[in-house]
């Protein structure tokens, strides 16, 4: 068994790991929030594996942390390998660059780009990092590149493509900015425009929530589920849209501790599930072929 680490910071180490499993190993982002556990294996056994150490086990608010910045790079790695790319000495270092010491990098630049941390923190925590799971070279360029960010950060010149040009120029520069596949911004811009597209990549960059739905065949109404979440204190809001779903961005671990969903009184669901209850009747039983999200 690996020595136990008490100064790297948890959080940031289990979510280097995860990046590379989900990354290299075909693993899924919301299998993997249960404290690792939905992928049938153990988190802390991936952590010792990976970087060569174990660390304490995560508190709530460690898991909180990690499912953010675990998304959130997800979501936003094209941008992010863009300034990671335009802050190296040159595009061969970038490309050359061993797959940990990147997610490493995507994960500062996260938190200081998009999350707005607090930058010597957030240096200091991942250089850290880095020459532990590493080696001290390591450390030294995480340092050296996340310190060029806050600069730049701070001077309000971010190395971001300008949008200008022709068409495909623009989406390129289009797909760098809101972090979506060239093809797919071309597609949009072509049949939305290129406000809405924009409108439409920055909605689907924006933080995911969570819906609750009620159990009605347990008599559970949606006020029923909002005494629970209020005596939980999970922030929520009801649905606009239907009347027993609840949406709840933060707080889910709350929620599976208390048994909710074990006992059957909610369902984790997409609202998009519930359209049908919202439709005209002469569709019978017609299935649609797909359904648009709420």
């Amino acid at each position: 068994m690996h020595k136990l680490n008490l100064e790297v910071s948890p959080h940031r180490a289990v979510s280097a790991v995860r990046l590379m499993r989900i990354e290299f190993g075909g693993a899924f982002a919301d299998l993997l929030n249960e404290k690792g556990k939905g992928s049938g294996d153990n988190e802390m056994g991936y952590v010792e594996r990976t970087l060569g150490f174990r660390t304490r086990d995560l508190d709530d608010r460690d898991l909180r942390l990690v499912t953010e910045i675990v998304g959130g790079t997800i979501r936003w790695r094209r941008y992010l390998d863009h300034l990671i790319g335009s802050l190296c000495h040159d595009e061969r270092m970038f490309r050359s660059m061993e797959p940990l010491l990147l997610q490493i990098l995507r994960i500062g630049f996260y938190e200081i780009v998009k999350l707005n941390m607090p930058p010597y923190a957030v240096v200091d925590e991942n250089v850290k990092l880095a020459k532990v799971a590493l080696r001290p070279g390591a450390g030294n360029m995480v340092n050296g590149i996340l310190r060029k960010l806050v600069l730049v950060k701070e001077n309000n010149s971010l190395p971001l493509p300008k949008l200008e040009g022709d068409s495909r120029a623009q989406a390129r520069a289009l797909a760098t900015l809101y972090s979506h596949p060239v093809w797919m911004v071309r597609r949009w811009t072509k049949y939305l425009g290129q406000e809405e597209a924009i409108q439409l990549m920055m909605w689907n960059n924006s933080d995911p929530s969570f819906s609750l739905r009620a159990n009605a065949a347990k008599g559970i109404t949606r006020d029923d589920l909002v005494m629970q979440l209020n005596s939980l204190k999970v922030p929520h809001e009801v649905s606009l849209h239907l009347d027993d779903f609840v949406r709840v961005k933060i707080g889910l671990q709350n929620v599976i501790r208390a048994g909710l969903l074990k006992e059957g009184l909610c369902s984790v669901q997409d609202e998009s599930a519930g359209i049908s209850h919202c439709l005209n009747a002469y569709l019978g039983s017609k299935k649609l072929p797909y359904l648009i999200k709420v």
